[in-house]
Order: structure tokens, then sequence, then C-alpha cells
């Protein structure tokens, strides 16, 4: 049996969030397409961040939610992503080390800034998010760490960073990695428009070694072109061992081995959407590697999903997490 130092290992985007709440006249003015992420340059960060006055600012990043917020619930966490060594690198450095997260990566020593991301959140709790990938887009081969994979029973990783093409081969060798020391390795597609941009890479990384993926319904619809859901899941089940797709308020599937297991969503009152997909899986991936069920894991990722929506900003309270656990 694989030996094990961590649950999860993240790969992603690190990146230092800048959240503000707004309506849909901010989005129309700068012609930002609701409830999307857009990778934007730095000029567009500069200006975008300037308009945003009076916003809260964290460290975030897809995955680096999931960590954190896997580590308040008890898992044994690490996270490989790049900063640069400016202020707000130093920032997102503190914070996930605060969070209980072994966090190896060294800086980019050039004249690149930590990657940042604007998320405009309207009235009725959808995010539409905007990326400068930054220092965070220059994730490469040399960046992974194979001791601390080799030592996680899963390396979890993020499609937001599938952009760069020196981070899709650091994913191949990172599963690669994984599959050798016997673990197993997650993919989040993220975002449908991260999908339709790079549908065959998706599906080449899928077949090559993911043992577990994690997709809303318009993302699994995007990989497998199709216009059902339920359809576009079965046809990830013949090929991944492990497939779990949210729904919003419909809850979400899991389907491993010709059989669905359903978890209703909770009633809660939607103020941020922004995490909800991360948090799911740090709930799941918490509960599926301390042998929890696959129900188990889908209840635990539900109520880590509901407290994030319930609240502006991606993570949650770490006290009201371990309150789950009680």
């Amino acid at each position: 049996m694989a030996v094990t130092r961590f649950d999860i290992t993240g790969i992603g985007n690190a990146i230092v969030d800048f959240l503000l709440l707004t309506d849909d006249g901010f989005l129309s003015r700068h012609d930002m397409p609701k409830g999307a992420m857009s990778l934007i340059d730095a000029d567009t960060a500069t200006k975008l961040t300037a308009a945003m006055q009076g916003g809260l600012t964290a460290s975030g990043g897809s995955v680096a939610n999931t960590c954190a917020v896997a580590a308040a619930l008890g898992a044994r966490v690490a996270f490989l992503g790049k900063v640069a060594g400016d202020e707000m690198g130093e920032v997102f450095r503190r914070e996930i080390a605060a969070h209980g997260v072994h966090y190896p990566t060294a800086s980019l020593q050039a004249a690149i800034p930590t990657a940042r991301c604007l998320i405009l959140v309207t009235p009725d709790g959808q995010r539409t998010m905007n990326t400068y990938l930054g220092a965070g887009g220059e994730f490469a081969l040399h960046d992974l760490d194979e001791t601390v994979i080799a030592a996680s029973a899963v390396t979890y990783l993020e499609g937001y960073l599938f952009d760069p093409p020196a981070a899709q081969a650091a994913f191949a060798e990172a599963a690669r990695m994984a599959r050798a020391a016997g673990q197993r390795t997650a993919l989040s597609l993220s975002d449908a428009f991260c999908v339709d941009r790079h549908r065959n890479g998706f599906r080449r990384l899928i077949a090559e070694g993911v043992d577990i993926l994690f997709a809303n319904e318009a993302e699994i619809c995007s990989l497998y072109q199709r216009d059902d859901s339920a359809l576009a899941a079965q046809d990830a089940a013949a090929e991944i061992g492990l497939v779990v797709v949210t729904k919003s308020e419909a809850g979400s599937v899991i389907l491993q081995g010709g059989t669905q297991t359903a978890v209703p969503a909770l009633p809660v009152t939607v103020l941020d959407t922004t995490g909800a997909g991360d948090a799911y899986a740090a709930g799941f991936l918490t509960a599926l590697t301390k042998g929890e069920s696959l129900h188990a894991a889908g209840v635990l990722g539900t109520k880590a999903a509901a407290l994030a929506i319930a609240q502006v900003g991606a993570r949650p309270p770490a006290h009201e997490l371990k309150a789950l656990l009680a």
C-alpha cells in the first residue's frame, strides 16, 4: 500500500483575489460575460483593480481554496503553485501557511507580478472573474515536487491552470508521478470556457492519468459536446473511475463502476457563489481520503459548499468548517 504523508496535494494558480459586490451594469460597462472566467493582461488588471474601489482582498485560486478548506476539515494538505517575490506573493504565502497547508514552491525570480483574480459578485450571487495569471502562469515541470506528490493520496489539478503549455506538461508529469507511486490524480475542469479552449488537451490528460473528475453541468457537457449533462456524465464514467458532477441547487451526482449516488443540495440563502465548487471538492476529497463512503463524501462536500455560498468570499471560517465534523 502506498505511503501517504498528505491526503491531498493541490496544483493550481496561486492568486490574490480582489472581490467587489456590484451590479450587472458594471459587467456591461467593462464587457464581461456574466458568470465566466476571462483571462486578462497586466494593463487590464491594473485598470480593473483601480475601478474596484472598496472591495475585499484575500489570497485565493481555485485549488488553493480547496486546499485551505480541506485543511480546516482535518485533511493533511500540500499546495504547489507559483507566486512572485513581491508583496502580494508574500500575502499568499503567509495566508496559505496560516491555514496549515504545506507550501514548498519557490517564488518566481523575474519581473512578473503575482497573479490576481478580480471577482465581481452581482446581487443574484453570480460571480464573474477576470484573471491575470502573472507568476502563477509560469508554473512548470521544475516546480513539481515528486516527493510530495508520491506521498499524497490524491494530487488535485486545477483546470484554470491549463492555459500555459508549460503547466499542461507539468500536469501530465504530475499524473505520471502519482500513478508511479500508486496514488490517484483528480482534475477539476474549473470552467466551461476553459474546457472550450482546451477540450482535446483535457481529454488527452484524462485518458493518460486522471482517476477522479470534478465538473459542473456546463463543464461536463462542454467536455463531451453533449446537450444533456446526464449523458455527458455517463460518457465520463466510461473512461474515468470516479466522476463527480455538481448541479447547483439540484445537488450533485457521483458515478463509479456503473452506479450513481445522488446527494441533494442544502437550503441556503446565496450571497456569493465564489468558491462553491472549491469547497465541495475539499469536503469530498477529505472524506474520501479518510475512507468514508461516496455518499458521505458528497454530503461533506455539500455542507462545505453551502457554507461557502452563504458568505462573501471563497473560504468559510475554519471554526464553521470544523463544526461540520461534529
